[in-house]
């Protein structure tokens, strides 16, 4: 019998009590500052949107800051207390939280709930992430397009309450776990990226050619460079409607495709329907230059306007422009292009004179061939990784949630 088994044998043998947080918890929201509010220095400050993207489940420090003058109008956290993201774009993020374990108070920003409690706060925020709490948050959130969860409607989470020590061993569990975890997955992370790398590297030499490989316009040899159409609304299923967030590396994924109508799709959007083997690139935004060749398995489809489409003529492997597209040549290409641009884009007039080394047919299906070999066993490797990466982050939330599953004491 381990020590957990122990204490809980010892300290509640028959079961764990459950209370609404209401009852160990007084909970408020957040105060009114705003991102254009922050200071160098000055008094600590979280913003909701940090939650999200700058912290972890535990802070001591911020890295933000606004005026002793700003701060007196805000409502501030203490030492422990349960900062809570209430506002979000998706239900999986509402609700997201962190402790504050800074020895003197901080601001904190609308959008949250403040919940001053009498749990250990670690305890409190690793169950604030367990599935238990994710369905009860999903009966209390309400929006579409923005997803909310009122903070006086928190009162009513039931949550476990075992003794002061048990919390503590579920905490130095987590913990420990926590850290395992982070370092494993860091190590995966570090030999995905170097695969990764390593795949550029082999494809960039390939492409690379001397002065006597023809080149020529990207035009030229395409019957169709045009970009999609956005349309009004997307449905849960119907024809298939790719994003750039459906792209993983050179290929679609069609469990992340969007759907539209089939009216939509051969009138208002009937520019940029699909064909096999087209390659779309993305040519706005934060992704820009990402590509990837439309598979036959998921026609009929269509794109949006963030995406160029690009059809060649018969003569030319597509696959070989699609490698030349990802290498080097597009890169050096865009940062010419776009260089300076507040909204970096590529225009489909700089994608016709998009200037690419052309090769015989024979050595361009030789490079084709080399590639995709090299490419599958990276591949091997690195859906290798990512699925292991998962699977640890499935064991680390399988184990977080038994050890916060209790037997309940009848009352």
């Amino acid at each position: 019998m381990n020590k957990f088994e122990k204490l809980i044998q010892e300290l509640c043998p028959n079961g764990i009590e459950y209370k609404k947080l209401g009852e160990v918890a007084t909970i408020y929201r957040g105060g009114n500052f705003q991102k254009t509010d922050y200071e160098e220095n000055g008094i600590p400050c979280i913003h909701y949107g940090q939650i999200y993207t700058q912290y972890n489940l535990f802070l001591n420090h911020t890295i933000s800051f606004i005026s002793d003058e700003k701060a007196q109008k805000q409502k501030m956290a203490r030492e422990n207390d349960i900062i809570m993201a209430v506002t979000s774009e998706n239900i999986d993020d509402v609700c997201k939280c962190v402790a504050w374990l800074g020895d003197t108070d901080v601001a904190v920003s609308g959008h949250t709930a403040i919940i001053h409690h009498t749990i250990n706060a670690k305890y409190l925020v690793y169950y604030f992430h367990t599935a238990m709490f994710y369905k009860q948050k999903v009966k209390l959130a309400h929006g579409t397009k923005v997803i909310e969860v009122t903070p006086s409607k928190l009162e009513d989470i039931i949550i476990p309450v075992p003794p002061i020590a048990i919390q503590k061993e579920i905490v130095r569990i987590l913990d420990n776990f926590t850290e395992l975890t982070a370092e494993l997955t860091a190590e995966l992370t570090a030999e995905l990226t170097a695969r990764k790398k390593q795949y550029e590297y082999y494809r960039n030499e390939l492409l690379t050619f001397d002065t006597l490989t023809p080149r020529i316009r990207l035009g030229d040899i395409c019957t169709v460079i045009t970009k999609g159409t956005t349309p009004k609304s997307y449905q849960s299923s119907g024809i298939a409607f790719v994003k750039t967030e459906a792209f993983d590396g050179s290929r679609i994924v069609p469990e992340k495709l969007s759907y539209v109508d089939e009216e939509t799709h051969l009138g208002f959007l009937k520019r940029s329907i699909l064909q096999a083997d087209d390659i779309l690139v993305t040519i706005a935004g934060a992704t820009i230059g990402k590509c990837a060749m439309v598979p036959a398995n998921i026609l009929p489809a269509n794109t949006n306007q963030a995406l160029a489409i690009i059809r060649l003529a018969d003569g030319n492997s597509k696959k070989f422009v699609m490698y030349l597209l990802q290498s080097n040549h597009m890169k050096e290409y865009m940062q010419i292009n776009i260089k300076g641009s507040a909204q970096p884009n590529l225009n489909l007039k700089q994608l016709n004179d998009f200037i690419i080394p052309l090769p015989s047919i024979e050595e361009q299906k030789r490079i084709v061939e080399l590639l995709e070999r090299f490419d599958t066993l990276c591949n091997d490797i690195t859906k290798g990784l990512p699925a292991e990466i998962e699977a640890r982050q499935k064991q680390y939330e399988y184990y977080r949630n038994k050890l916060l599953t209790f037997k309940r004491l009848e009352v």
